[in-house]
C-alpha cells in the first residue's frame, strides 16, 4: 500500500522519471514520439521539479510505495485568483486499477478544502484520463487548443464543483 505524501527534493529524480514514462505512453500515439519526448524532458527535468517545490503556489505529492519507489504524482498550482488547477496526476503502470490515481486526486482535494472548484486540462485524445475524471464529478467546460507548446492538438478544460462541507 503507497504513502502519499508532500513531495520532497529526495523526489525529483524519481518523479522526473515518472513522468517521462508516464508522457511516452500515453501521450505518444497522440502527439508522436518525438514530439512528446522534447516536451516531457523540457518540461519534466529534475531541475525544473526542484524548482516547481520552492513555489508556494504549488503543492506536490507523490505516492511512495513499502519499498520507497514513487508509484505516483500530483501537481495543483493556484493562480493570483484563488483558482486551482490539477496540473499533473501521473501513477506508474503497474498501479493502473489498484485505486492509486483515486488516492492521489483525494490528495489534491483534501489539500484544498475550502476551494470552490478545481480544474484541469487534458489533451484530447487521452480517453483512459478522461474517463477517470468524469468518474471523478469532473465535467468538461472548455475545448481550446492544448497548452505547454502542444500546438495543433484540443485540450478539454474539465472541472469539479467541490462541496463547502
Amino acid at each position: 500500500m503507497a504513502q502519499i505524501r508532500a513531495m520532497s527534493g529526495k523526489d525529483v529524480t524519481p518523479v522526473s522519471r515518472l513522468l517521462g514514462e508516464s508522457w511516452r505512453r500515453t501521450y505518444a500515439p497522440i502527439m508522436g514520439a518525438e514530439t512528446t519526448a522534447r516536451l516531457s524532458d523540457d518540461r519534466h527535468a529534475p531541475e525544473r521539479l526542484a524548482a516547481e517545490l520552492e513555489d508556494d503556489n504549488k503543492m506536490s505529492f507523490v505516492a511512495e510505495m513499502p519499498d520507497g519507489s514513487i508509484a505516483g504524482y500530483a501537481m495543483a498550482a493556484m493562480d493570483d485568483k484563488g483558482d486551482v488547477m490539477l496540473d499533473r496526476l501521473h501513477v506508474d503502470k503497474s498501479e493502473f486499477g489498484t485505486g492509486l490515481a483515486t488516492d492521489m486526486l483525494h490528495a489534491v482535494l483534501a489539500a484544498h478544502a475550502g476551494i470552490a472548484s478545481i480544474a484541469l486540462e487534458v489533451i484530447e485524445g487521452n480517453d483512459r484520463a478522461i474517463a477517470f475524471y468524469r468518474k471523478h464529478g469532473f465535467e468538461v467546460v472548455e475545448k481550446r487548443e492544448a497548452a505547454h507548446g502542444v500546438g495543433g492538438h484540443a485540450s478539454l478544460i474539465m472541472r469539479r464543483v467541490l462541496s463547502r462541507a
